[in-house]
């Protein structure tokens, strides 16, 4: 983890603390959602243990913690499946805040960010599309935003749009054509759900359960929304989106990483306890191996996690590129972690008697959810082999500078 200021380091111990004595033995059990009761009141405690929104900004009720060194944070808070939620730092409103932070005129920030990071309401967001819309390609989006007097009247069908149910507003990606100095794009705008025009459609059963509000339909029909809905300027929807793609990609990772910890915990305990063949199991050859990998597949996710949290800070564009390399990485590193120990402690493994068995079903998906890791790995390969190129292009043309100047 990356080396914390002292007023930091309390605030992390003092999380570590709070997930650990209050929030893990009212966890609801494996596979149940956590209740609207029990989240308000485990929220109003950690208002009161000073480790509520870490991310959010102070004057907005949060911790104010920089984004370099969120993953400290956030990876405590992930030691528990309903931690993010009690401490309001999970998706997809933490990845909403961050971006209403950055882009939302001080109107929209009163209006939503205010709300959305005291956790007095939940929001969505609505990019992802049935077939042959939007999914892991952005330019296939086909929800239609249209200029008319006044504001926006937008059309389409998403899909997969996490938190839905719950949701007070959204922030919706919809294509726009060229309007009155506007060019054709992407358009994003704050829609309250409450809008005459928003339906909530078919609920997606997932295997995971973390993310209150479920994986819905909504339909957006006829949707009309006034010239202050826009968030940002109009047209440039996909630039602003890399603003909360990139940094959402990465929490994802945090919040898992600790979850990933948790499960590391738990099979340390059994082996060190449990005997077979006249040693414990941690003394085996064979299961050493599994720990020691998980051990290791630990450490990288925290080192690449790191890296790119710094670098978003100082060069977005890059740290956004590189935290699709940790999405894929940490994706793959922390269900591997939780297969292991799920193998490790036998038949327990994948019973409810020990909570694992739900962890992997709230880690797979990740490996889809924020593109899917096919996905991504072709943009990384494109990425090298592009670098590469010009590299290369730039090496040979300095060598024949250099040989022309010699003759």
């Amino acid at each position: 983890m990356s080396t914390l200021t002292p007023e930091l380091e309390a605030l992390r111990v003092r999380t570590r603390e709070f997930i650990r004595t209050v929030v893990v033995p009212a966890e609801p059990g494996p596979n149940v959602r956590l209740s609207e009761e029990l989240r308000a009141t485990l929220m109003a405690a950690a208002k009161e243990a000073g480790v509520f929104a870490p991310h959010a900004p102070r004057e907005y009720g949060g911790q104010g913690v920089p984004i370099e060194h969120w993953s400290a944070i956030f990876q405590e808070a992930g030691y528990s499946p309903i931690g993010p939620s009690v401490l309001n730092c999970m998706a997809p409103d933490e990845g909403n805040m961050h971006m209403l932070g950055i882009i939302a005129t001080d109107a929209q920030k009163q209006r939503y960010l205010a709300p959305l990071a005291a956790g007095g309401i939940r929001s969505c967001f609505a990019m992802t599309e049935p077939h042959p819309g939007a999914g892991s390609d952005p330019d296939a989006l086909r929800t239609e935003a249209a200029r008319v007097v006044g504001g926006w009247r937008i059309n389409g069908h998403k899909r997969f749009i996490s938190g839905a149910e719950l949701a007070d507003f959204a922030i919706v990606m919809a294509r726009n054509e060229a309007s009155d100095g506007v060019p054709a794009g992407a358009t994003m705008l704050l829609v309250d759900m409450e809008n005459p025009g928003v339906r909530i459609g078919e609920q997606i059963h997932a295997i995971d359960r973390a993310i209150a509000g479920g994986h819905p339909h909504v339909h957006f029909e006829n949707c009309f929304v006034p010239d202050d809905a826009v968030l940002g300027a109009p047209g440039e929807g996909f630039r602003y989106a890399q603003v909360r793609l990139g940094p959402a990609r990465l929490t994802h990772c945090m919040r898992w990483l600790g979850l990933a910890r948790r499960a590391q915990d738990i099979v340390l305990d059994r082996t060190n306890e449990r005997e077979i063949f006249g040693h414990h199991i941690s003394e085996l050859g064979i299961a050493q191996e599994m720990l020691a990998q998980s051990v290791i597949d630990i450490e990288t996710s925290d080192a690449i996690i790191t890296k790119t949290a710094a670098l978003l800070e100082t060069d977005p564009k890059a740290g956004s590129a590189l935290s699709s390399i940790a999405k894929v990485h940490c994706s793959e590193a922390i269900f591997r972690v939780i297969d292991r120990a799920i193998q490790l402690c036998g038949g327990d493994g994948v019973t409810d008697n020990l909570p694992l068995a739900s962890f992997m079903n709230e880690v797979r998906p990740f490996r889809i959810y924020d593109g899917s890791n096919e996905t991504h790995k072709w943009a990384i390969s494109r990425r090298a082999s592009s670098q590469r190129r010009r590299e290369v292009a730039a090496s040979t043309g300095q060598a024949d500078g250099v040989k022309g100047t010699e003759q």
